[in-house]
C-alpha cells in the first residue's frame, strides 16, 4: 500500500492504475470505523484498484463547528486500510488542496437548501468543492459514499452527473452499532450517558418506517410520533425531522412512493444525523395485483 501526499504524484499514479484496470475511490476524513471499511470493501468488489483519501476538509466546517477537535489518527487509519487491501492512501495537506490564492468553489443548487443545508450554510459548498477536486485528481471510474450522509451522497451524485465527471456513484447502506446507532466518527464525542440515549434516534426512524408501511400518509403525524419517542426516551435536542422525496429532497405534503425520513439532533454538543428510506405500501394496489395474478393463473 502506498501513501501519496502530493497532488501531482497522485494524478500520475492514478493514470497508471487506470491503464491497468478499473479504479475505485472512497473519500474520507479519517478516524475510520466499520462504516468506512464497508465502503472500502464495496469499492474493492467493483474495482481492480482502490484509492482512499484521508483529508479533514476545512471548507465544509462552519466557524463554530468542530474542525480543530475533529478526531484524527492516521497511524490507526493506515493499519486498518492496509488490512483491507487498499492500494493507495491519498493523504494531502490543506495547503496542497487549497494553495494560496485559491478562489474557485463548486455549488449544487436546490438539493443543498433543506435538511442539513438549512443549518450549515457553508457545508455543502465545501463538500462539493473538495470532492470535485478529488475527482479531478484521482479520476476514478467509481466512488462509494454511505447512505448515513444521505443528503451529501445525493448532492455528490447530482454534481457528478451535471458536471460530466464520468464517475459512477455508489451509495452504500448505513452501518450501525448492535443497538442501532449509526456509526460516525463523531460518536467518540458522546459521554457514556449520551451514548446510552443515542440509539433512540434510530428507534424513532424505525417507528416512522413502520407507520408509513402501515399506510400513514400524513408526514406531520409521522414526525409528531417520532418526536414523542425521542423526547420520552432521551435528552436529545432536535434540530429537524423531515420527510422528503428521494430525487429533489423536498418535503412531501403527502407520503407516497419512496421517501427519505431524515433527522438531526444534538446530544450535549454532539450533532448526530441519521436517516432511513422507506416506500409506502399501497395495499389496494397490492390486493389488485394479487387478484390479477390469481386470475391469470386460473386461465393458464
Amino acid at each position: 500500500m502506498r501513501v501519496i501526499r502530493a497532488v501531482a504524484a497522485m494524478q500520475r499514479l492514478a493514470d497508471r492504475l487506470r491503464s491497468g484496470g478499473r479504479l475505485g475511490f472512497v473519500p474520507t476524513m479519517g478516524h475510520l470505523h466499520e462504516g468506512h471499511l464497508s465502503l472500502v470493501r464495496i469499492c474493492r468488489k467493483h474495482s481492480d484498484f482502490v484509492v482512499v483519501s484521508i483529508f479533514v476538509n476545512p471548507t465544509q466546517f462552519g466557524p463554530d463547528e468542530d474542525l480543530r477537535q475533529y478526531p484524527r489518527d492516521f497511524g490507526r487509519d493506515r493499519g486498518l486500510l492496509d488490512r483491507e487491501g487498499t492500494d493507495v492512501i491519498f493523504y494531502p495537506s490543506a495547503e496542497a488542496m487549497y494553495p494560496a490564492g485559491f478562489a474557485t468553489y463548486v455549488r449544487v443548487e436546490e438539493l443543498t437548501q433543506g435538511l442539513c443545508g438549512r443549518f450549515r450554510p457553508v457545508h455543502f459548498q465545501g463538500v462539493t468543492t473538495v470532492v470535485a477536486k478529488l475527482f479531478n485528481i484521482v479520476r476514478p471510474d467509481l466512488a462509494v459514499f454511505g447512505q448515513k450522509d444521505a443528503q451529501q451522497a445525493f448532492v455528490i451524485r447530482r454534481m457528478a452527473r451535471d458536471l460530466d465527471f464520468g464517475t459512477k456513484i455508489i451509495i452504500a447502506p448505513t452501518i450501525r452499532e448492535p443497538d442501532g446507532l449509526a456509526m460516525s466518527s463523531r460518536n467518540c464525542y458522546l459521554t457514556r450517558a449520551q451514548r446510552m440515549q443515542a440509539p433512540v434516534l434510530y428507534r424513532s426512524l424505525k417507528l416512522g418506517r413502520r407507520l408509513v408501511q402501515e399506510g400513514e400518509q400524513n408526514p406531520a403525524t409521522v414526525k409528531r410520533r417520532m418526536r414523542q419517542v425521542i423526547k420520552k426516551e432521551s435528552g436529545a435536542r432536535m434540530q429537524y425531522i423531515e420527510i422528503v422525496d428521494t430525487e429533489e429532497l423536498k418535503p412531501v405534503k403527502r407520503i407516497k412512493g419512496r421517501v427519505l425520513i431524515a433527522l438531526a439532533a444534538f446530544l450535549g454538543r454532539t450533532r448526530l444525523i441519521d436517516n432511513i428510506i422507506v416506500r409506502l405500501r399501497n395495499n389496494r394496489q397490492e390486493r389488485q395485483g394479487r387478484q390479477e395474478r390469481k386470475t391469470t393463473d386460473k386461465h393458464r
